[in-house]
């Protein structure tokens, strides 16, 4: 990625797809060029939390909805401590940010941190073609970095694709840290971050939980020495099937309760001996409905992902930590949204529980996980 000054709204700037197709707009953000794997996000209010998501590291995101930015940004919604998608699609950017919480536009802070964007182009056009050809690999332009079309797909196919990238380690903290319960101290879990938001262990703090936070690079040995109670597998980027299964395994073989999302759900898939896959466009967004299939209830819930899990929908699988199946899964598509194990306490589902935009249908999960903990400590 190159960046230079700020023209948002006034630089002429073009997206190249990788099968050449073409749309021309306006600079949004900054300025110059980026690169990444083009998706769209269907929900209608959260950018915020969509930008700020480790899980859309090296992604461009095209939002659906036509008009963005119109509540700014503020200093309490960040989900990371930076904006992580390659770039921002967007059709109508608001002309004035209004919201009492609001500190800047969005635009400014797009500039702010060098996330470089287009404005003024169809999205309902491209969300319909990514749709039909799929999520591919995308470049925006503009300032110095235009040229003529066929300079532009050069460099769009230059760029390196999602299906197997490692990017866990770039995304997950260094360090391991603390975030304390709230109110009286129930649980320990050990959250393995793939790529979390800063949501979910809040969540698991409201609930009395003290939750360790390591490293993706985290061994078994990382991972009990903070004697767990449970062991949280976090969202995350890139391809499932780069990752190393190896410490989910040794949680499974100790019998320690366990819960995954996301990046998460598709380790202990792999973990389980199930394969993954790509899909061809993902779910992202804030209104996708999923069934529990335990209960037979519908949740609408919030989606970030362009990989799934490949088990049966019809029944019961054996695998070397016992009997599993499929707990959730989207009405959709019928996409694999959650995995239970029946002989011991672990569970994932493909989503976030967490929805610091919202809905907050699934948050039962958190609890959910608050009594395998319970159960095993009788």
């Amino acid at each position: 990625m190159t960046i230079s000054t700020r023209g948002a709204g006034k630089a002429p700037a073009v997206l190249v797809l990788e099968d050449g197709r073409t749309f021309r707009g306006r600079a949004y953000g900054a300025v110059g060029e980026t690169f990444g794997e083009a998706v769209f996000n269907t929900g209608m209010t959260g950018y915020q939390e969509t930008l700020t998501d480790p899980s859309y590291h090296r992604q461009v995101v095209v939002m659906t909805a036509p008009h963005i930015g119109n509540t700014g940004v503020n200093d309490e919604d960040d989900e990371s401590k930076k904006i992580w998608v390659a770039g921002y699609v967007v059709r109508d950017p608001a002309r004035v940010r209004s919201n009492w919480r609001s500190r800047r536009t969005l635009d400014d802070e797009l500039v702010a941190q060098s996330i470089v964007g287009i404005s003024g182009i169809d999205t309902r056009a491209l969300t319909r073609h990514l749709r039909e050809r799929g999520a591919m690999r995308v470049g925006i332009f503009s300032g110095e970095a235009l040229a003529d079309d066929a300079t532009l797909l050069a460099r769009v196919l230059e760029a390196p694709e999602m299906k197997g990238a490692d990017l866990s380690s770039e995304v997950a903290t260094t360090e391991p840290y603390v975030v304390p319960a709230i109110g009286e101290k129930k649980f320990t879990v050990a959250a393995i971050d793939l790529g979390i938001k800063g949501m979910t262990p809040h969540r698991m703090a409201e609930r009395g939980i003290e939750v360790h936070v390591l490293p993706a690079t985290a061994t078994a040995d990382d991972v009990y020495a903070v004697n767990p109670d449970g062991v949280f597998l976090s969202n995350g980027p890139g391809d499932p099937a780069t990752a190393d299964v190896s410490v989910v395994r040794a949680v499974l073989e100790r019998r320690t309760p366990l819960f995954g999302i996301c990046f998460g759900n598709q380790l202990l898939g792999r973990a389980l001996g199930f394969g993954t896959y790509k899909l061809k466009y993902g779910h992202r967004g804030i209104n996708q409905p999923v069934q529990d299939r335990t209960t037979g209830k519908v949740e609408v819930t919030a989606h970030n992902h362009g990989f799934a899990v490949e088990a049966p929908l019809d029944k019961v699988s054996d695998t070397p930590y016992g009997r599993a199946e499929v707990s959730h899964v989207c009405l959709n598509d019928n996409v694999v949204e959650g995995l239970r194990l029946l002989d011991q306490p672990a569970f994932s589902v493909q989503y976030h529980p967490e929805a610091a935009a919202g809905p907050h249908d699934a948050a039962y999960l958190f609890d959910r996980f608050v009594s395998l903990m319970e159960a095993e400590r009788a």
